[in-house]
């Protein structure tokens, strides 16, 4: 009976998921099988590169409505229309006195938050792969949070991976 708190808790319970075999790493079979122009997959082929996703790093400065919950839960919804991206699911946690944390959960990956309402700060991660276009996003959040303040850093996800593999 001692198991018992592992199954209150969900682990090791079948999902639907089937573990992932991390033992054999990135072989030159199963990075061709990713480089290949005609696999269809997620991965991005872009100016001459291959990268699992574009990840945006947004900050958005001077907002308001940083501290609405629904606010938030539409800004992610309406960034996924816009963006052409898939929602799976919403999840967002309203702080006492302030603050907003949230996830949306995408089939091409996620839209995250955390808000600092009282400086009118919102940290937002926009992270998609395939055919989704995650700049939109940034257009979206600036009309959302009545601001034109707002920093963006791009990421290109596995990008040095792939580089690095086909180099050797």
């Amino acid at each position: 009976m001692k198991d018992a708190n592992l199954f209150q808790l969900g682990i090791g319970l079948e999902t639907g998921a089937h573990e992932e075999d991390t033992a054999r790493g990135v072989t030159a079979a199963n990075l061709d099988a990713v480089v290949d122009s005609d696999r269809e997959d997620h991965f991005i082929r872009k100016d001459g590169k291959v990268f699992a996703g574009t990840h945006l790093i947004i900050e958005v400065m001077k907002g308001t409505g940083l501290d609405c919950e629904e606010r938030i839960q539409n800004a992610f919804r309406k960034c996924v229309d816009v963006c052409g991206a898939t929602l799976l699911h919403i999840h967002t946690h309203k702080f006492s006195p302030q603050g907003v944390s949230g996830v949306a959960v995408l089939a091409e990956s996620h839209i995250s938050v955390h808000t600092w309402p009282e400086i009118g700060y919102g940290a937002f991660d926009v992270f998609m792969c395939g055919d989704a276009e995650p700049w939109k996003a940034v257009g979206v959040l600036k009309e959302a949070f009545n601001t034109d303040m707002v920093e963006v850093r791009e990421l290109l996800r596995g990008e040095e991976l792939i580089a690095k593999e086909v180099a050797a």
